[in-house]
């Protein structure tokens, strides 16, 4: 058995790995490569004759990206997911088509076509065995990660009874949206992610109440409040969390411009037709919510889709919108993608109101090398946009509470409580340093287990 990575064993975007079985492999995960990991070829560097499937542990770009690519290298597979991301999956991919390789609607509607006949949807916790040509039988096992809707860590059970587990992107523990991640029982072999091995998070109290200041100083100052944010997962813990406020009216009224305005009367523009699509499934799946959401749902709440939330979709609509506030400096708070400020509806809302000391922007995701938002984060005090040179006098905040991956805390628990096992952990999606700290905690808490740091090593093949 080899495992082979092929994206994010020394950063964390390309996610892309190969388990191989003698002759035969399957993929777990086919990802984009971003930020300044952007110059990584979009190709399929790898043979794909003997990849016999596919299988995603979620819909984030970087899990998926590739997708395209890989057909055309040839792979005619299925691709296993689970019903949620099988859901999701089109409607990724369709807008991923239309930014990378700006075809149209036809050709969109033909490749995608293509994806569906391939897709082989699996319920959580469900087996969906993958009959090599020799005849030997690999088992694929969906459990609950809790990074976004649908997302999964993979289990596969090899013919030998070895148990390889792949992380995928694994949640924080204790969101209000989706459920926590539970260790596995079993794992011989782990591929874990370690985007935030270095870092602890705002848990969710705090979060919440950072941002209820956040919105507080910044109506107060008679400013916008824009906040990039992926249209899958960070986008509707955002709304959630929004909606909570309004619900609680912990400002009756709000005192803008020596002017009282209700709460309830500020408006909350999802700028993203996108995440309006991902926020449907979410709506659709609200099985896979927490306790509590559906608590809310089921008492007639509406924690995504609340009235005041007002969606766009033309392109003429949202232009308008950014010159209006842009022009006014009216109140509103602005959630649109994307997440790392690298294109998207965000980016004119950045170029129109960053020269304004009124905005203030909230980062509440990663923030990729190169990006525009890690500029940002960096406290940048003129940025480029669209080839004009921006004056930043917005005020930039960063709520790590928002972030959809585990921190080492939770990264920490995740193997402590694995029952039996790991022989050796092999640490990818993560920078050398989030890497390095993980692995120390990690060899304390299994002292048996060998712990593999992936950025530290010249081939990529454990």
């Amino acid at each position: 058995m080899q495992i082979i990575h092929h994206g994010a064993y020394n950063g964390v975007t390309g996610s892309c790995h190969e388990l191989r079985w003698e002759q035969y492999g399957i993929l777990v995960d086919c990802g984009l490569f971003q930020g300044e990991e952007a110059s990584a070829s979009l190709n399929i560097d790898f043979p794909v004759d003997h990849i016999q499937a596919l299988a995603l542990s979620h819909c984030h770009i970087d899990h998926i990206g590739r997708i395209p690519w890989l057909l055309a290298a040839g792979f005619r597979g299925p691709i296993y997911a689970t019903e949620a991301t099988a859901a999701l999956l089109p409607l990724m991919l369709d807008d991923g088509l239309k930014i990378q390789l700006n075809l149209n609607k036809h050709q969109r509607s033909k490749f995608l076509t293509l994806v569906k006949s391939l897709l082989r949807p699996v319920p959580f916790d469900c087996q969906a065995p993958v009959t090599l040509p020799s005849g030997d039988r690999l088992t694929l096992y969906f459990r609950q990660a809790g990074h976004i809707l649908g997302s999964a860590y993979v289990e596969v059970v090899l013919p030998s009874r070895e148990v390889v587990v792949f992380s995928g992107d694994l949640g924080p523990s204790n969101t209000p949206l989706l459920v926590d991640p539970t260790s596995p029982k079993r794992a011989d072999v782990l591929v874990l992610e370690s985007t935030y091995g270095d870092r602890r998070h705002q848990r969710q109290a705090e979060r919440s109440d950072s941002l209820k200041q956040i919105i507080r100083q910044s109506l107060l100052d008679g400013g916008t409040i824009l906040i990039p944010a992926f249209s899958v997962g960070r986008t509707q813990e955002l709304l959630y969390d929004i909606e909570s406020l309004i619900a609680d009216a912990f400002m009756p009224l709000l005192q803008i411009n020596n002017e009282s305005m209700a709460w309830q009367e500020l408006p909350i523009i999802l700028d993203s037709p996108l995440a309006d699509k991902v926020t449907e499934q979410y709506d659709l799946f609200h099985r896979l919510w927490e306790k509590e959401a559906v608590s809310r749902k089921s008492m007639g709440r509406h924690p995504l889709s609340f009235e005041q939330c007002i969606t766009v979709q033309s392109h003429q609509q949202h232009q308008a919108i950014v010159n209006r506030l842009q022009s006014t400096n009216a109140p509103a708070i602005v959630v649109a993608a994307s997440g790392m400020c690298q294109g998207g509806r965000i980016v004119n809302y950045l170029e129109a109101l960053l020269p304004d000391a009124r905005t203030d922007v909230v980062l509440v995701g990663y923030q990729a090398k190169g990006t525009l938002g890690y500029r940002l984060s960096q406290g940048a005090k003129q940025v480029e946009i669209n080839g004009q040179i921006i004056e930043v006098k917005a005020n930039i905040h960063s709520l790590s509470g928002y972030s959809a991956h585990a921190d080492q805390h939770d990264l920490i628990r995740f193997v402590e409580n694995i029952e039996q096992g790991p022989k050796k952990i092999h640490l990818v999606h993560g920078e050398l340093v989030a890497q390095q700290a993980l692995a120390q905690w990690l060899e304390e808490i299994k002292p048996e287990c060998e712990v593999v740091i992936s950025a530290e090593q010249i081939t990529a093949t454990v």
